[in-house]
């Protein structure tokens, strides 16, 4: 496996702060590539309403090292944009607008209209997840990750504070398929693609899992090499998607209970 020399780096979650703006921004780009965000906005808003959302950083080492700069990196966060709630924000109204307009182009008509009425019934909430992360930062840290959210979540709506009740969460996975298969069987190939869908966060396979609905999108236009634009897995190249997901909020424990499985240190 790719991770044989051990490299003790300790991750630890803290909630977000005005100073994790370059580090939150910088993964943000990492998901919408060149998509027509507002990304300046959007991590504004997630820094705002910090009684939801932790930011992954580095654990203090006790050696003084001359790097102080370093220590505040970001390598990943999770939170929550209530789409809903913030309606009217130019970021929410482009995330609605980029994901329908990809749906159109990418599935049948009759899910475009059941997307677009998902995103815009306001008596039930859409929370778009985010959940972000370097490529070295192992899954393991995406269970207590989520767990703490859904905590914050509930409180949230507990307390009748901004952003707590969601009756879908909506994601947008980074995914990835072989390219070479891609021709060898035309027909049936919604059920192919599916066999061959990798998840650069791996825990989003459950979610994907319990969507009530899922389609993607290729970005293999936007992305560079380094932000994965040429993949390979073995050495077999590999099309660098974007799969958005729809899960109803009832399905969260499922997937909780799935993580947990999986993800146990």
């Amino acid at each position: 496996s790719a991770c044989s020399q051990e490299v003790n780096v300790e991750f630890e979650a803290h909630s977000i702060s005005d100073n994790d703006y370059d580090g939150i921004k910088k993964l943000l780009q990492q998901l919408f590539l060149k998509a027509p965000i507002n990304i300046a906005e959007l991590t504004d808003i997630l820094i705002q309403q910090n009684h939801i959302g932790s930011v992954i950083k580095q654990a203090e080492v006790q050696e003084e090292s001359g790097e102080d700069e370093d220590e505040d990196e970001v390598f990943g966060f999770i939170s929550l944009l209530n789409l809903t709630e913030r309606k009217g924000t130019e970021c929410a109204e482009q995330i609605k607008e980029l994901i329908l307009s990809l749906c159109e182009k990418n599935c049948e008509q009759s899910m475009v209209e059941q997307l677009d009425k998902l995103l815009n019934d306001t008596t039930k909430p859409v929370g778009f997840l985010l959940n972000e992360r370097f490529i070295n930062v192992p899954p393991q840290i995406a269970l207590p990750m989520h767990q703490q959210l859904q905590k914050e979540l509930a409180e949230t709506q507990r307390t009748n504070k901004p952003c707590g009740k969601c009756y879908y969460y909506l994601l947008i996975s980074k995914t990835f398929t072989e390219t070479a298969k891609r021709s060898s069987k035309r027909r049936g190939e919604g059920t192919q693609q599916r066999e061959e869908l990798m998840f650069a966060n791996a825990e989003e396979e459950f979610f994907y899992e319990k969507a009530l609905l899922t389609f993607s999108y290729s970005v293999q236009e936007e992305s560079d090499s380094c932000l994965g634009g040429r993949w390979s897995f073995d050495d077999v190249p590999m099309k660098p998607l974007r799969t958005v997901m729809l899960i109803p909020s009832d399905r969260m424990n499922a997937i909780m209970d799935k993580l947990k499985e999986y993800l146990s240190i």
